[in-house]
C-alpha cells in the first residue's frame, strides 16, 4: 500500500525544489508524494507575521495527510523536527537531509542571529539578485555542481525578498532554540541524510544518529545541496 509522503524545502527554496526527487521515486512506494511551500516562501509568501516555528508546525499538520513519511530539507528538516516532536503520532518515518538540530552555545546563537538580522534588511534594501548571488557564494556551496546551482537561482527568484526576510527573523538559525535535547523524544524510525563534502554536517548527523534511538546515517555523494545535486540518489534513500 502507498504511504504519504510530505517534503518540505529549504531557505529561500519553494516546493518546486523537489521535482527532481519526486520524478524518481517509485510510486508503488509513494503515490502522491506533497512538497509544500512553507510560510513565507513561493506561494505562500503571504502569511501572518511574526513567522514562528509553532505557526510552521500548524502549517504542516493543516496541509499534510492523517498519516506520513516526513522529509525536511536544511530548513525544512528544522522545521520536519518541530513537527515530528509536536504531533508523533502521525509522523511514521522522519528524514532528515542536511540538518541541524540548533546551535547550542547562546553566544554562537546570538551572533548568528544577528548576522540573519543584517542579512534580512540587506534584503529588504538591496538588489535581489545580489542576495542570491551572496547566498550561493557561501562555503556550504563550495564545489557545487553548475546545474544545482542554475536550479537553485532559479527556484529562489520564485520568492519575494520581504518574505524572505521575515522568515530569516522569525525561524532563522538564529532565531531558533536547539533540540538536541529533545532527540531522544523521537520514537519513530529517522534516517538522516547528509552529503559527503558536507563535512560539518557529516559530524552533526553522526551526533544526532547516536542521540536518536532508531536512526540511521547515510552519507550520499555531493554536498550540503542533495536536493538539486543528487535528486535520484535522495529519492532511494526516501525509499530504503
Amino acid at each position: 500500500m502507498p504511504e504519504n509522503l510530505v517534503l518540505l524545502h529549504g531557505f529561500s527554496g519553494t516546493h518546486r525544489a523537489w521535482d527532481g526527487v519526486i520524478a524518481a521515486l517509485d510510486r508503488e512506494r509513494y503515490n502522491q508524494p506533497l512538497a509544500l511551500d512553507l510560510p513565507g516562501h513561493g506561494q505562500a509568501a503571504e502569511v501572518e507575521r511574526p513567522i514562528t516555528f509553532a505557526g510552521c508546525v500548524a502549517d504542516v499538520l493543516a496541509r499534510a495527510p492523517e498519516r506520513f513519511v516526513l522529509c525536511g530539507y536544511s530548513l525544512g528538516g528544522r522545521i520536519a523536527l518541530h513537527v515530528a516532536l509536536a504531533a508523533s503520532a502521525r509522523v511514521s518515518r522522519l528524514v532528515l537531509v542536511s540538518c541541524s538540530p540548533g546551535i547550542e552555545d547562546p553566544r554562537e546563537r546570538a551572533a548568528r542571529r544577528a548576522a540573519d538580522d543584517r542579512l534580512a534588511a540587506e534584503l529588504e534594501a538591496g538588489p535581489f539578485e545580489d542576495f542570491i548571488e551572496r547566498w550561493r557564494a557561501q562555503p556550504l556551496f563550495a564545489d557545487e555542481p553548475a546545474h544545482a546551482g542554475e536550479l537553485a537561482r532559479e527556484d529562489q527568484r520564485r520568492n519575494r525578498p520581504d518574505a524572505l526576510a521575515a522568515v530569516l527573523r522569525g525561524i532563522g538559525a538564529g532565531a531558533m532554540q536547539p533540540l538536541w535535547d529533545r532527540l531522544a523524544e523521537l520514537r519513530m524510525p529517522v534516517t538522516v541524510v547528509v552529503g559527503e563534502r558536507d563535512r560539518k554536517y557529516v559530524a552533526i548527523g553522526e551526533r544526532m544518529v547516536d542521540a536518536i534511538a532508531a536512526a540511521e546515517l547515510r552519507v550520499l555523494p555531493g554536498g550540503h545541496g542533495l536536493v538539486l545535486e543528487r535528486p535520484g540518489d535522495l529519492a532511494r534513500a526516501l525509499q530504503r
